[in-house]
């Protein structure tokens, strides 16, 4: 335990990027209280932020490296990592091998990660959990705006007049973001609308709740594109000077005549949302894992980006589309192209001039050509043998991804697996063949970003228990076991500066991401760093394209054609149910650290399948029973709540 002081650091939860003080004690507890400076939640927590200082026992802590269940010293075991990943990629190619991340990573860790597959083993097989998330508001915004830029910021919330909520349960999955929102609202009125098929605890709130059917949103923003248009709703200036492809978007809509029946709302309900729309020029569309995690997620995000563009209602206070983020790091591993179709610094990995650059900054060997294997194909590729060795870091993919059968199949068939975490007690860690020991949260150094692009310290207050190293120190170590150069950092605040330098060489202005104003980055400036947030005004609040400027070749957004597309998993008569799924309240992901508490188990301690009254009635199923519930590929048992919130 470090001595007893406070530390200003960051929340691991969601995107919402909360700041804390954390306050060791003598008794070994830490406090745990909101940060009043920070600009994200000016000292407000949620139910999981305020219950931090119950997760850090390490009663479940995997605290030295494993070979297999060995114990192992760390130069054997780097060793082992470098020398399987050396021979795999000599005897099949760098194609043959793969890291699959995290958005718990810090940009640090992402940072040095990519480098060291795309820079100098020379492939692009690097994905993240936050594919799962978020590849959906990453495509839309560079198919609109060239760039994955999120346009607005917090503030924008509570300058708004309307809040328009899709695919967002803001109420449990962001919960600060969701205070400062209703606070705003007993300021001055804002109405909130909120779009989802499910009655939650955000739809409790809302002045008009629309329970569309699954996966119409596309539908009913093309709707709301038409009536804006045919209405004279448009800001023609803006258009003109600063978009392309409208007569193309309104071709897409088609026959709009049956909305009612495609989405499933009351016609009055429709009209209600189209005209307040129409009427509150201060409005806000917020959207997250409801509109992304959906075959059509991308068209979605392009369908609502749309109506902003018609509108001219985008980077102005109180005006924009706004992608809100699932994890805390999320953003940064975008920011350090952690994604296996970009580069680092937001440049693009189609682009040779990018290519180059990158490959000069980093005096590289090589340079990824090419998009690397995205997270489905990534473990899809490990089951048929594309994939020879694999690195898993920071995250449960055998609980968390898609099919969860196909990928516990796949570790299993995989010649080598490393797995860096910092508990041993995962389904992902048993397949593993070297476990390498990380630090966790309180006991780790580097920096994260929110949603709104704004940059924090999450700061270490616990010493390093046993012999668990930061993530970034692990990669750098197997890196010059694989004997490259470039991987000599003596501390996190290296990789910052590297990273930030690389956001604005070659830059002039051509790509939204520049941290030349962090500037040279020593230790001592590291340490005081306090949170900023990057963008391109000058004022306070940094935000994206209000008079246009946008990263396209011509500097126009796009409007993108938007056709609506029924959900690819139709029903059928042997499977006549939608399943939809959330996040709770007090529970993470796949448990790992809130299971860790009593206080947040409190609340809902298990799965749950909420069906309403109607189908239990069917099904012949009662209350707190136990249901089976499956597609074609996999099945889940779980506890029956039964709830007229359901459709």
């Amino acid at each position: 335990m470090m001595p007893q002081m406070s530390h200003k650091t960051a929340c691991p939860y969601c995107g919402v990027g909360c700041g804390i003080i954390a306050t060791p004690k003598p008794d070994g507890s830490v406090e745990i209280t909101g940060d009043p400076d920070h600009p994200a939640n000016f000292g407000r927590l949620c139910s999981k932020g305020a219950a931090l200082g119950e997760t850090l026992s390490l009663s479940d802590r995997q605290l030295h490296p494993l070979i297999g269940e060995r114990r192992a010293g760390w130069n054997e075991a780097l060793g082992l990592v470098a020398r399987k990943f050396s021979e795999t990629i000599s005897a099949f190619g760098p194609d043959s091998v793969a890291f699959y991340v995290s958005g718990q990573l810090l940009t640090e860790d992402y940072y040095v990660a990519n480098k060291l597959m795309k820079g100098y083993i020379g492939a692009a097989n690097i994905d993240t959990n936050s594919r799962l998330c978020m590849a959906s508001a990453v495509a839309g915004h560079i198919r609109a705006f060239g760039s994955d830029t999120v346009p607005g910021v917090y503030e924008d919330f509570e300058l708004a007049d309307l809040v328009i909520l899709v695919g967002s349960n803001l109420a449990w999955c962001h919960p600060v973001l969701f205070q400062r929102l209703i606070a705003a609202r007993e300021r001055h009125g804002t109405q909130i609308v909120v779009i989802d098929p499910r009655r939650t605890a955000t739809a409790e709130a809302a002045d008009l709740h629309l329970a569309l059917k699954p996966g119409s949103d596309v539908a009913l923003f093309n709707g709301l594109l038409q009536y804006l248009f045919i209405n004279g709703k448009v800001d023609t200036n803006f258009i003109i000077r600063h978009t392309s492809g409208l007569t193309d978007a309104l071709t897409a809509c088609g026959n709009l005549d049956n909305l009612v029946e495609t989405t499933g709302l009351p016609l009055d309900g429709i009209e209600d949302f189209f005209a307040l729309f129409a009427d509150k020029e201060k409005s806000v569309t917020a959207f997250s894992q409801g509109v992304n995690q959906s075959s059509s997620g991308t068209d979605k995000v392009n369908a609502i980006i749309n109506c902003h563009l018609l509108t001219g209602r985008i980077g102005k206070p109180g005006m924009g589309p706004f992608s809100l983020t699932g994890q805390p790091n999320a953003m940064g591993g975008r920011e350090v192209g952690g994604l296996a179709n970009a580069l680092a610094a937001h440049m693009d990995i189609a682009n040779p001039r990018h290519r180059a650059l990158v490959q000069d900054f980093w005096a590289s060997p090589a340079i990824a050509a090419k998009p690397g294997r995205k997270a489905v194909d990534l473990f899809q590729a490990v089951r048929n043998g594309g994939i020879k060795a694999l690195w898993i870091m920071a995250t449960n993919p055998a609980v968390s991804m898609p099919d969860v059968d196909l990928i516990q199949d796949a570790l299993r068939a995989c010649p080598f697996v490393a797995v860096s975490d910092v508990t041993k007690e995962t389904d992902t860690a048993r397949y593993a063949h070297v476990f390498l020991p990380a630090l966790a949260w309180g006991e780790k150094d580097g920096t994260v970003t929110n949603s709104e692009r704004r940059i924090s310290r999450q700061r270490s207050f616990l010493s390093p228990p046993g012999e668990a190293r930061p993530d970034w120190w692990i990669i750098c170590e197997v890196a010059k076991r694989m004997g490259f150069g470039g991987f000599d950092y003596a501390s996190p605040a290296g990789i910052f500066g590297e990273h930030a330098e690389l956001t604005s060489l070659g830059n002039q202005g051509t790509r939204d991401l520049d941290l030349a104003s962090a500037g040279p980055m020593t230790d001592a400036r590291y340490e005081a760093l306090a949170p900023f947030q990057w963008g391109r005004d000058d004022g306070p609040e940094k935000r994206f394209f209000g008079d246009g400027g946008f990263y396209t070749a011509d500097g126009r957004a796009r409007f993108v054609p938007t056709a609506f597309r029924a959900p690819a998993s139709a029903t059928a008569e042997q499977r006549p149910y939608v399943l939809n799924t959330g996040r709770i309240r007090d529970q993470w992901h796949t448990m790992t650290r809130t299971a860790k508490t009593a206080r947040l188990m409190q609340h809902i301690a298990e799965p749950f399948a909420e069906l309403h009254p109607d189908d239990a009635i069917v099904l012949g199923l009662r209350s707190a029973s136990l249901v089976t519930v499956s597609n074609e590929a996999v099945e889940i048992v779980a506890r029956v709540l039964i709830s007229p919130r359901q459709q």
